[in-house]
């Protein structure tokens, strides 16, 4: 099965106010795990940054100005996620701006059924816990000590371990079957030959067992 963790930087938080994006990570799973195949967009979002988002991402309108704009990557990140799921962290907010990205290119835009949300997941799983990535970082104990800054392929890449742990970690299947290779391939230990055990019963419990029937009504043993 595979799927796609996508994640994405931009300038603010609602696209309807003017903001943009200024990048987005693709990470290809199989079967909930990754195989490493990825996709790391930069985009000029013609437009200032604010502060407030610099101090998020660190990426400067001077280092987005040498990128091409979304209408020119769009078909690479299109062909790349394919028809597979999307797994995302807080599918809502990100979709938004992805939409509104392709939408303003002319594209067709990426259906919210097609995400799994792994803040929805985890709440589930945790209700009343913390549930941003930093925290179910803490909580499934995987490194994000280089998570200094946000970046969309390395949120990506922790949300692929998280999203793995959400789904039930990998699964004890695989490990339970590495071992049963290995005792097969184990020579048997020789075990000592016992005589069998009689089962017959001795006359003393014969007798006793004649003399409890005697005192029944038409005792069914004796039919």
């Amino acid at each position: 099965m595979r799927e796609i963790v996508l994640d994405t930087e931009t300038t603010g938080l609602d696209p309807d106010a003017g903001h943009r994006l200024v990048e987005v990570a693709a990470l290809e799973l199989e079967n909930h795990v990754s195989t490493g195949s990825h996709l790391q967009l930069y985009v000029n979002p013609e437009r200032d940054m604010p502060e407030e988002a610099f101090k998020i991402h660190g990426l400067s309108e001077e280092f987005l100005a040498g990128f091409p704009v979304f209408p020119e990557v769009a078909g690479q990140l299109l062909e790349f996620i394919g028809d597979s799921g999307l797994v995302i962290h807080n599918a809502s907010f990100d979709l938004k701006f992805l939409n509104a990205e392709l939408d303003r290119a002319g594209l067709a835009v990426l259906s919210a059924e097609r995400a799994t949300d792994t803040v929805a997941l985890a709440r589930r799983r945790f209700p009343g816990a913390q549930v941003s990535l930093d925290a179910l970082c803490r909580r499934f104990e995987i490194d994000n000590s280089t998570r200094t800054l946000h970046g969309a392929l390395l949120d990506c890449e922790l949300l692929a371990e998280v999203y793995l742990e959400l789904r039930g970690g990998r699964q004890p299947g695989l490990d339970l079957a590495a071992d049963a290779k290995t005792a097969r391939q184990t020579p048997s230990q020789q075990r000592p030959t016992r005589p069998p055990r009689p089962h017959a019963p001795e006359a003393e419990e014969q007798a006793a067992h004649e003399a409890f029937i005697g005192g029944m009504k038409s005792p069914i043993w004796r039919r």
